[in-house]
């Protein structure tokens, strides 16, 4: 769902002896695909994922029959569980029955890799937390480099160490490709860390939360960070591994609730949250203080106990719950406003937009916006814009004050 993301998903596929590529970036023969099999209806992550693949049966030398598309699956309201289905069914219409459609599903714990799952999962969620970490790194220091383009060409090779280590063979999956990655990141730290810079210079600290693709895809989102960094901002973005939390929190509560508290089914998710925060833990010391005032929450329980004044996360379920309550955390640690990015019509940015009024109104006005992306162009500039005036006068006023770098 991100640019560092799905490098890393490439590079623990190949590890593992698959030959695989990342999707092609977005542009405007995405949207021109995708419209000849799309209706309108659907949400703008579905056209985006549908017509960057169909971009692929046009490279020379496609063959079908030697070609895979990569489309998980899941249960819920979301439109995200037809994503794979309707790929199908695309493909049969243009006559590509003989390209397998990968859809593992977490509701049975991604069979569908087969043997490799248990390889895979461990790559995926240290591949989140690292290309997580690196993007977040690319954050902090682009809006205060003193040499245009030196934080994007930092993050850029960080992605090259990372990923390198990633598909690195010497290593099988277990303990020492672990010390690997952290190793890598350590040197990724470096990297950025030569990266000319003035902390001194003030930004504005700017929480962005939303639907989960539709804020990492910078294509999707028309690169909205970039342009609210060129206002004066700094941008803490929501990452992918708080939706891993999330789920596990999710595991954890339905058995509770289907009166299976004391099980070897909750014993295995108790067992799964502890070594996932294991791996985390070593992956994340080479960058301890390097997220000073920006610090991730404990526990996504505590984004989640936030949440529940507004929406109680017992009966709302997914993004619209993390949402509410990462912007709550957020202006606990000082932020100056609040966006929310996601497609036209999804359901979490509806009534997450019907909720924030009220947020904003019990914690001291703080700023937040909801910005819908569609596929059409939309004067981005002129809207964050008025934001960021509203973002500047909030600060002046707020008693929230952030720990900036430097000052802790």
């Amino acid at each position: 769902m991100s640019y560092g993301g799905a490098r890393a998903f490439t590079s623990a596929f190949r590890h593992l002896g698959v030959d695989a590529y990342v999707s092609p970036d977005g542009d405007e023969r995405t949207y021109e695909l995708a419209g000849k099999h799309t209706s309108g209806d659907e949400c703008l992550p579905e056209r985006v994922t549908i017509g960057n693949f169909l971009k692929v049966t046009e490279f020379p030398g496609f063959v079908p029959e030697k070609t895979a598309f990569f489309m998980p699956t899941a249960g819920g309201p979301c439109r995200f569980g037809q994503y794979s289905s309707f790929l199908k069914h695309v493909l049969g219409d243009l006559g590509y029955e003989d390209i397998m459609v990968v859809a593992p599903s977490s509701a049975d714990g991604y069979e569908g890799l087969g043997d490799m799952a248990g390889s895979m999962l461990r790559l995926g969620w240290w591949g989140l937390i690292g290309t997580d970490v690196l993007r977040k790194m690319l954050h902090i220091y682009r809006p205060h480099e003193t040499v245009p383009g030196a934080a994007d060409a930092a993050h850029e090779q960080a992605l090259e160490i990372f990923c390198g280590a990633m598909e690195d063979k010497r290593y099988p999956v277990g303990r020492k490709k672990l010390h690997e990655l952290a190793g890598a990141l350590e040197e990724c730290r470096d990297l950025f860390r030569q990266v000319p810079v003035d902390f001194s210079r003030e930004t504005m600290l700017v929480g962005v939360v939303g639907e989960i693709f539709c804020r990492l895809s910078t294509f999707s989102n028309e690169d909205l960070i970039r342009k609210l960094e060129a206002f004066g901002a700094q941008a803490w973005l929501s990452d992918i591994t708080e939706w891993v939390w999330y789920t596990n929190e999710e595991q954890d509560k339905n058995l509770k609730m289907r009166g299976k508290g004391l099980s070897m089914e909750m014993l295995g998710v108790k067992l799964k949250k502890h070594v996932q925060h294991g791996h985390e833990q070593v992956l994340l010391a080479p960058l301890k203080g390097e997220f000073v005032g920006m610090e991730e929450p404990h526990s996504v329980r505590e984004v989640l106990d936030l949440a529940y004044p507004y929406l109680p996360y017992h009966g709302a379920l997914g993004e619209m719950v993390l949402s509410v309550g990462k912007s709550i955390y957020m202006y606990n640690k000082g932020a100056d406003g609040i966006i929310d990015i996601s497609p036209f019509t999804c359901m979490n940015g509806i009534v997450t937009e019907s909720i924030y009024p009220k947020v904003s109104k019990d914690h001291e006005g703080l700023p937040m916006r909801t910005f819908y992306f569609d596929g059409t162009q939309i004067d981005l500039d002129n809207d964050l814009g008025i934001f960021m005036e509203l973002v500047r006068n909030y600060h002046r006023k707020k008693t929230k004050r952030r720990i900036r770098r430097g000052t802790a």
